[in-house]
C-alpha cells in the first residue's frame, strides 16, 4: 500500500471518525501525518509504537535502516539512555592521592655522610611514597525528595594509616532548601553525627549551616559552620563564613566567574591560620578548554605562590599541574588528572628550600614531558581512534552514499536544459555565470598532503539555483542541495566556487553549514593574481 494511499485513509478517519474534539484531532492529525511522511519514523513507528520514537539519538541517525538496523540502533540507544540514568542516579565520585617525596633529588646529604652510610656520592636519589589517600562516595536516590549518601576513605601516611565509612540522609523539604543528617564511623577520631541545612532565602541569597559532633577518647568536640552567599552580580558571589570549633575562623571571600576568567580574593581570622589569599584563572577558548592560574597565600604559616595550567587531553580527561613556592614549605610539584567523575592527585615534594634549580625543573619538566606525550602518544591515539569511527560511518553508509550518488547524478542530468537556458539568460545581461564548484573535503595543510582530497564537482547544481544574478544558501549542510550527496562522511567539508560576474572572475571558499551570498566584492579576483 503507497503512502498517499495510507495518508488519506488517516485523513479520512481523523476528519470524520476521531471521537476528539477539533484542536486534539488537528494534533492528532498533524502527528500521523508527520510520521507516515518520514520512512525512518514510520519504520520505528511498526516496530517499537510511539515509545520509540521518545527515545532520544534519532536525530543524529542516518535515514538508511532497514527494520533490522533500526531495531539494532533502537537497542544502543536504550543502552546508553540507561547508562546516563545510572550515571545521573548514582553520581559516583573519587579521588585518589600519592604523595611523593622527591627531597632527595635536591637536598641531598653531606658526603661525608653518604659514605658513612655505604650510599656513596654517586648513588641514585632516594624517591619514596610517604602518604596515600582514597575516597570514594555514591548516591542512591530512595524517593524524588529523599537520597542516601554513602562515602568512605582509607589513608596512610609515614606507615600510620586509618579510614572512615561516613552514610548521610538528604531530603528536599521544598523548593527553597534541604536538610541533611550524617553519621560517620572510623579508627582515627571516632563515631560522628553531624546535621547539615541549606535554605534560599531571596533569589540572589542563601545560607548553610553545618554542626557536627565527634566522639572521642578525649571526650566530644562539637563544631560548627555557618555560611552566607549573595549573588553581587551576574557573575560575581559575595561569601561570609564564620566556624566555630577545634579551628575557629571567620572567613569571607568574593568569587568572580566569568566565560574567560576566575578571580578569587579571600581573608580569614582565625586560630591557627589567619591569611589573605588572591588568585586567578585565565580560561582559553579553545577545543582543548586550556586554563593558566596563579595564586598567592600569605598569613601567620608564611607566604606561598602558585602557578600552573591544565588542559582537556581527551573527551573526558583534564591534565593540569601545579608549581607551589613557599616559606617555609619550599617547592612542589601537583599533578592532577581528573577523568568523568575520577580524581587522581600526585603533589611531589621536591625540597625544603627556595632552590631556583628546583623550580625551573618543577616548571619545565612537566611542560616537556607533556608535549613529548601529547606528540608521540595522545594525538596518534585521538587520530588512530578517529580515523576507526570515521572508517565504520563510511562501511556503514556505504550502501546509502553510493544510492545518493546515484540520485545526484540522475539530478544533475534533468538540470541540464535547464542550467543551460540560464547561462543564456546570464549571458545575455553580463550575469552570474558559475564556471567551477567542488564540494567536499580540500587539503590545503602542507603537513597533511598524504591525505587524498575527496570532492565532488557540482557546478551544474550550482549554476542551477541561480535566479536574477544571485545565489543564496542558507546555514545548513550542503549536502541535502539537489545534485549534491556527501562524499566523505563524518569530516569537515567546504565548498569552493569559481565564478565570474560582469566579465570579472570572482572565487569564495566558504564551510558546509555556513550562509553563502554571492555575488560579492570581496571574492573578487584582482588581475595581478
Amino acid at each position: 500500500m503507497s503512502n498517499s494511499t495510507i495518508i488519506g485513509g488517516v485523513s479520512f478517519l481523523c476528519v470524520g471518525g476521531h471521537p476528539l474534539t477539533d484542536e486534539p484531532r488537528a494534533l492528532f492529525y498533524m502527528f500521523y501525518i508527520s510520521l507516515l511522511s518520514d520512512p525512518q519514523s514510520r519504520a520505528i513507528y511498526d516496530i517499537y509504537g510511539k515509545r520509540g520514537l521518545e527515545v532520544e539519538g534519532w536525530e543524529v541517525v542516518e535515514r538508511k535502516r532497514t527494520p533490522a538496523e533500526i531495531r539494532e540502533e533502537y537497542e544502543r540507544l536504550q543502552r546508553e539512555r540507561e547508562e546516563r540514568r545510572l550515571q545521573q542516579r548514582t553520581n559516583p565520585k573519587g579521588t585518589i592521592s600519592v604523595g611523593i617525596d622527591a627531597t632527595d633529588l635536591f637536598d641531598r646529604y653531606e658526603e661525608d655522610y653518604e659514605e658513612i652510610s655505604g650510599g656513596g656520592s654517586g648513588g641514585l636519589p632516594h624517591i619514596e611514597i610517604n602518604r596515600m589517600h582514597i575516597s570514594q562516595s555514591i548516591e542512591a536516590p530512595l524517593t524524588t525528595s529523599d537520597t542516601v549518601i554513602l562515602s568512605g576513605s582509607l589513608s596512610t601516611h609515614n606507615g600510620n594509616g586509618g579510614g572512615n565509612i561516613n552514610l548521610a540522609l538528604r531530603r528536599v523539604t521544598s523548593a527553597k532548601g534541604w536538610g541533611e543528617v550524617e553519621f560517620g564511623a572510623g579508627d582515627t577520631h571516632g563515631p560522628l553525627f553531624g546535621l547539615k541545612i541549606f535554605r534560599n532565602l531571596t533569589s540572589h541569597c542563601f545560607t548553610t549551616a553545618h554542626c557536627g559532633m565527634q566522639f572521642s577518647s578525649r571526650g566530644i568536640r562539637p563544631g560548627l559552620t555557618t555560611m552566607l552567599a549573595r549573588h553581587l552580580d551576574k557573575n560575581t558571589m559575595g561569601y561570609l563564613q564564620w566556624r566555630w570549633g577545634t579551628q575557629s575562623s571567620m572567613n569571607t571571600s568574593i568569587v568572580r566567574d566569568t566565560k574567560s576568567s576566575h578571580l578569587t580574593f579571600a581573608v580569614q581570622l582565625g586560630i591557627p591560620h589567619t591569611f589573605i589569599m588572591m588568585s586567578y584563572q585565565y580560561k582559553f577558548q579553545d577545543d582543548d578548554q586550556t586554563k593558566i592560574k596563579g595564586s598567592v597565600k600569605s598569613g601567620f604559616f608564611g607566604t606561598v605562590v602558585e602557578y600552573g595550567a591544565e588542559t582537556k587531553i581527551s573527551r573526558h580527561s583534564v591534565l593540569g599541574a601545579t608549581v607551589s613556592v613557599g616559606v617555609p614549605q619550599g617547592v612542589s610539584l601537583k599533578i592532577k588528572l581528573n577523568r568523568a567523575s575520577q580524581t587522581y592527585f600526585f603533589p611531589i615534594h621536591l625540597t625544603d628550600q627556595l632552590l631556583p634549580s628546583a623550580v625551573f625543573y618543577a616548571t619545565v619538566g612537566p611542560l616537556v614531558f607533556y608535549l613529548a606525550i601529547q606528540r608521540l602518544v595522545i594525538r596518534p591515539y585521538l587520530h588512530a581512534q578517529q580515523e576507526q569511527e570515521l572508517e565504520k560511518q563510511r562501511e556503514s553508509s556505504a550502501s546509502d552514499i553510493a544510492k545518493k550518488k546515484q540520485e545526484a547524478e540522475a539530478a544533475v542530468l534533468l538540470m541540464q536544459e535547464s542550467v543551460r537556458r540560464i547561462i543564456e539568460a546570464e549571458e545575455s545581461r553580463m550575469g552570474l555565470i558559475i564556471l567551477n564548484a567542488w564540494y567536499g573535503k580540500f587539503v590545503t595543510d602542507n603537513s597533511r598532503k598524504h591525505e587524498r582530497a575527496r570532492v565532488i564537482d557540482v557546478t551544474v547544481p550550482l549554476q542551477c539555483l541561480v535566479k536574477d544574478s544571485k545565489l543564496v544558501l542558507t546555514e545548513a549542510s550542503k549536502a541535502g542541495l539537489p545534485g549534491f550527496y556527501d562524499p566523505c562522511v563524518g569530516e569537515e567539508k567546504s565548498l569552493k566556487v569559481l565564478y565570474q560576474f560582469r566579465g570579472v572572475m570572482h572565487q569564495v571558499l566558504c564551510g558546509d553549514t555556513e550562509a553563502l551570498r554571492i555575488p560579492k566584492q570581496s571574492h573578487r579576483i584582482d588581475n595581478d593574481s
